[in-house]
């Protein structure tokens, strides 16, 4: 997690510093608030990505010695075979368009369609308290 908080930190870095720049150069109160709120909300996730690095063992992408070799092994459980994401595409897809065309009545759809499409991606594989 340090690789990931000194990139934010940076980049809230760099966005302070061309507000200042912004600021003298253009004198535009929007782009000036704009970019200070960037670097603050990159700040933000640089704080607590730091603040988590410190909770949790150190990752093979943390130590600059490190061999790629060192990173081998299971990542995770990734669904193989899963249509769930892509009928949530769809239904963020058809949001989308409802906000574009102001469609009230299908944005209604489209949120109890991403609402069924987000319960059935959490429990796809969930088996109930009484199964082994």
């Amino acid at each position: 997690m340090k690789i990931e908080a000194r990139l934010f930190e940076i980049v809230a870095g760099f966005c302070f510093l061309v507000a200042i720049f912004y600021g003298l150069w253009a004198k535009e109160p929007v782009g000036i608030v704009g970019l200070t709120l960037t670097g603050g909300l990159c700040l933000i996730v640089g704080t607590y990505f730091r603040f988590i690095s410190r909770r949790i063992t150190e990752r093979p992408e943390d130590d600059p010695e490190a061999e790629i070799s060192d990173g081998a092994g299971e990542l995770g459980f990734f669904s193989p075979g899963s249509y769930w994401p892509f009928g949530l595409a769809l239904a963020a897809a058809m949001g989308g368009l409802s906000l574009a065309f102001f469609q009230v009545w299908m944005l209604v759809i489209s949120v109890i369609i991403i609402l069924i499409m987000v319960g059935g991606l959490v429990f796809e594989y969930h088996t109930g308290p009484n199964h082994d």
